[in-house]
């Protein structure tokens, strides 16, 4: 069984490897691979995607790590590359799940594994359960919450603050050495808002 772990990675942060972590324990995964989004289109993303794909390839070092260059789930999983695949989520993603392109065409093609944490409102859950056709096809699990986002991990580096403890020191090095996210200015990893929808 593979595990698809999929997001922009802007940076990847050890939110992401928990969940990644969990998932491998809890489904017995022969395999995840970490997809990162050329052009997601639910969010902006100011680092091109080549500069992106060195930062998970830093935080996720036992992985293979690869750019998606669809720009939606289901249009990924068409393609059939991987056998009887789970597509890993947060709870806070599944609960926008019907707003996704085709979310009964992502089902069918793939179980989806939903990391959950302590006390997250498990009727927001529930709600889209009710409205799928297979519910059977969504499978919950635990994680310990890891309290960082990305975003605050982008305005700690605008602000000249440390990042230890956020993010892998691979991940630290390559922020620093490639000055991404300063106040001054982004770098040559820079190629302005990159748009995708799921």
């Amino acid at each position: 069984m593979t595990g698809l772990l999929g997001g922009t990675f802007n940076p990847p942060h050890y939110g992401h490897i928990a969940l990644a972590d969990a998932a491998r324990r809890h489904f017995a995964l022969d395999e995840l691979a970490v997809l990162v989004a050329v052009r997601p289109g639910h969010k902006q993303v100011q680092l091109n995607a080549d500069t992106r794909l060195k930062l998970a390839r830093a935080a996720f070092p036992d992985y293979d790590v690869e750019l998606d260059p669809h720009e939606r789930t289901v249009d990924l999983l068409k393609e059939g590359r991987w056998s009887d695949p789970i597509f890993l989520i947060g709870a806070d993603q599944f609960a926008d799940f019907l707003t996704w392109k085709d979310p009964e065409g992502v089902i069918a093609r793939a179980r989806i594994g939903v990391a959950t944490r302590p006390g997250y409102p498990r009727e927001r859950l529930d709600e889209v359960l009710a409205q799928l056709s297979r519910p059977e096809r969504i499978e919950l699990f635990e994680i310990e919450p890891v309290p960082v986002s990305s975003r605050e991990i982008r305005d700690r580096v605008a602000r000249g603050e440390p990042i230890e403890g956020l993010v892998p020191s691979a991940v630290a090095a390559l922020i620093d050495s490639l000055g991404l996210y300063r106040r001054d200015g982004y770098t040559s990893a820079v190629n302005g808002p990159d748009l995708k929808s799921h």
